[in-house]
C-alpha cells in the first residue's frame, strides 16, 4: 500500500500533469483538499471510489484515513493545491507515514504562480530587468515567517516577489516595498489562476489598495510586485541572437 501525494495544480482539472491524474484512476481511495483543490479532478477517480474531503479534518483524523487504507491494502492519492514543494504542509504528513512505516511518493504539480504568470500573459524574468523571482509569503496563524525572512530584505534584492497568502496584508506589503521599489512600481493580483472564475487587478504600489477596495479579493490569490510585470522596452536575450556561439549553434 502507498500513499502517492499529488501535486493538483492550480485548478483547471486539465492543468494536472499525466502521472498525477493516472494515479488517481488508480487508486481506489482519494483524499483532497476541498476547501482549495477543484472537485473537477475527482472525475478522474475510479468509480466506487472513497473520496474524502480533508478540509475540516485535523492532522490526525487524517492519518487515521491512511491507517484504514492501509489496513484495506488500497493506495491513496492525496491531492494537494499547486505544487508539493512550497506551503504544501505535505512534510508533516510524510513524518506521520515514516513513522507508521506506510510507503509514499511525491509527484509535481503545476505550481500556483506558474499558472498567475501565464494568466497575466507574462514571463517573470526579464533581460537586464529581472533576473531573479522570490516566493514568499508573510506572517499568518497557521505558520509565522522567520525573523530573517521579511518582505524589506527579499524587496531589497530588487527581484520580482510573488507573495503568496497575503492578500489579506496587502497594506502591510505596500508599506513595506513602497520606500524599495517605489509607488509607480507595477503590482498584479491574481486571484483563483486557471479557475473558471479567475481575477486579475493590475495596479501599481500606489494605487494597488484602492483598486482591490473596489473589487475585494479575500483568499487564493498571489501578489506580484516587481518592474518585470510591466517591462517592455528591455533587451532581447543573448540565446537566439545570430552571433551567439552555443553548443547546439555552429556559427563558423
Amino acid at each position: 500500500m502507498t500513499v502517492h501525494f499529488i501535486g493538483a495544480g492550480p485548478g483547471a482539472a486539465d492543468l494536472i500533469t499525466v502521472r498525477g491524474r493516472d494515479l488517481i484512476g488508480r487508486c481506489p481511495v482519494c483524499l483532497y483538499a476541498g476547501s482549495i483543490v477543484s472537485p473537477e479532478l475527482l472525475q478522474y477517480c475510479p468509480p466506487n471510489a472513497l473520496i474524502i474531503d480533508t478540509a475540516p479534518l485535523s492532522l490526525d483524523e487524517i492519518e487515521a484515513e491512511y491507517v484504514k487504507a492501509a489496513d484495506a491494502g488500497h493506495d491513496v492519492a492525496r491531492l494537494h493545491s499547486g505544487d508539493l514543494s512550497v506551503w504544501s504542509a505535505v512534510a508533516e504528513q510524510i513524518r506521520r507515514l515514516e513513522r507508521l512505516g506506510i510507503d509514499y511518493t511525491l509527484t509535481p504539480g503545476v505550481p500556483s504562480f506558474a499558472a498567475a504568470a501565464a494568466a497575466l500573459g507574462r514571463e517573470l524574468t526579464i533581460p537586464a530587468v529581472a533576473q531573479s523571482l522570490v516566493l514568499t509569503r508573510v506572517s499568518g496563524r497557521a505558520s509565522p515567517m522567520p525573523n530573517d525572512e521579511t518582505l524589506s530584505k527579499f524587496g531589497a534584492t530588487g527581484s520580482t516577489l510573488a507573495i503568496h497568502l497575503a492578500i489579506h496584508a496587502l497594506a502591510q506589503v505596500v508599506e513595506e516595498l513602497t520606500p524599495l521599489y517605489g509607488v509607480d512600481c507595477p503590482v498584479a493580483i491574481v486571484a483563483k489562476a486557471s479557475w473558471s472564475d479567475e481575477r486579475i487587478i493590475r495596479g501599481t504600489l500606489g494605487d494597488i489598495e484602492a483598486k482591490l477596495a473596489q473589487n475585494p479579493i479575500e483568499r487564493t490569490a498571489i501578489i506580484f510586485v516587481g518592474p518585470s510585470l510591466a517591462a517592455d522596452d528591455f533587451r532581447e536575450s543573448s540565446l537566439y541572437d545570430p552571433a551567439y556561439q552555443r553548443r547546439f549553434r555552429d556559427r563558423r
